[in-house]
């Protein structure tokens, strides 16, 4: 809630408040001194992050958490032998009746029932702007984190949701879908080719509308959280400002300030909830639609590890004084291998990812999931493939729409 502090380290040590938008030199404070840090968009909220060595040896970071801890290894024993059955592909068009016709996504299999729409999340992992390998459980967390939100979020914005009837699954409602997604970034980070810190890396200060001011360094928290929005060409993502959404007629100027003013509304709501829970939402993406009635919706997905990047915050700080990256739970690790082992946007073919990268990653999916929602993730190991009981679970729940 705001107003309380993520607390991870005893009371008794000095503090120095500095602004999460600011960088101390390793001099500023010594392996004894207590980092509290605020962030500039939540009033009153606090982390607190240490460097003193011998606390950190009685009590695990939350990052040490993420890499060793007993549910980590029973997540990894379900998932090394759940590699086979991944839902990569589908096609319940073939199968349930009800459904017209199939639109793949890079991540998403998207159905047409007339009336609704039946939103498929694989396992499928996808970056620049391609299909890497598939990770085992993926679509479940994918698909379940979005609903968390979607329910906590509808004071910002309503969204499409009308049911899930499978862990895979979401039913929405038909919207007439804005041609636009609304990427929110709070850092100077990134490593694709629309990435702030790439782009700002070459020297551009003007960036999607949003005037950067130079000196600024990898990792550095933006004075104020930003939109940097992109439309869909063939086969990529390509930055736009508002004047061109405007003017080439992809949404109403009284759309996009509409649209644009909830996704920072989801932006810094999403920031305060992650801080809460010892986690930094650095970038993330939204899609709207307009409903019939008129009304802005939001949809697709929200706050994922797939739409978004998560840092640790209790380490941020330290990390990035001694000139290292933020420790993060999302899928930039495995963006990374793929840059050092090929050139994923060129390349035709490219090399299958390491099945101990596949499984880490798969982990990181369940963590976060558990991280946010303070619940326990269902770990299912069966034998029926995801696809049968998929196309059971949709049939039944269209039936009963009618």
């Amino acid at each position: 809630m705001i107003g309380s502090m993520v607390s991870l380290n005893p009371p008794n040590t000095l503090r120095t408040k500095i602004p999460l938008n600011n960088f101390l030199s390793p001099t500023a404070f010594t392996s004894t001194t207590r980092i509290t840090f605020t962030s500039n968009n939540f009033r009153n909220l606090t982390i607190q992050a240490s460097t003193m060595r011998k606390e950190s040896e009685q009590r695990p970071s939350f990052g040490e958490t993420l890499v060793n801890n007993t549910r980590k290894h029973q997540v990894l024993d379900v998932v090394t032998t759940s590699l086979s059955n991944c839902l990569s592909e589908t096609n319940l068009h073939l199968t349930v009746p009800a459904l017209k016709s199939k639109t793949r996504g890079k991540v998403r299999d998207i159905y047409d029932s007339e009336d609704y729409l039946v939103l498929v999340t694989t396992d499928r992992q996808s970056a620049f702007d391609r299909v890497l390998a598939s990770i085992p459980f993926k679509g479940q967390v994918l698909n379940e984190t979005s609903l968390w939100w979607f329910e906590r979020t509808k004071h910002i914005v309503s969204n499409a949701v009308v049911s899930a009837p499978d862990k895979n699954v979401t039913i929405a409602k038909k919207c007439s879908v804005f041609p636009v997604e609304f990427v929110a970034r709070g850092f100077v980070t990134g490593s694709t080719d629309t990435s702030l810190w790439t782009v700002y890396n070459k020297g551009i200060r003007n960036y999607c509308g949003n005037v950067l001011p130079d000196g600024m360094v990898k990792n550095q928290k933006l004075a104020k959280n930003i939109l940097t929005p992109t439309t869909k060409a063939a086969d990529h993502d390509v930055p736009v400002t508002p004047d061109e959404i405007i003017e080439k007629g992809l949404m109403t100027r009284a759309d996009y300030e509409e649209a644009s003013e909830k996704a920072l509304r989801l932006f810094e709501y999403g920031q305060q909830v992650a801080l809460e829970h010892g986690l930094i939402l650095v970038d993330t993406k939204y899609e709207f639609g307009k409903a019939n009635d008129g009304s802005i919706l939001l949809i697709d997905e929200v706050h994922t590890p797939d739409s978004s990047r998560y840092w640790i915050a209790n380490s941020y700080l330290e990390r990035i004084q001694n000139g290292l990256e933020p420790e993060n739970v999302d899928k930039e690790f495995l963006r990374l291998w793929f840059k050092s082992h090929c050139n994923p946007y060129e390349d035709e073919v490219l090399p299958d990812a390491p099945e101990d990268l596949v499984c880490e990653l798969a982990w990181r999916y369940i963590f976060l999931y558990e991280t946010i929602t303070k619940s326990k993730f269902e770990l299912q190991l069966t034998e029926e493939p995801i696809h049968d009981r998929i196309s059971r679970n949709v049939a039944s729940a269209l039936a009963s729409l009618k």
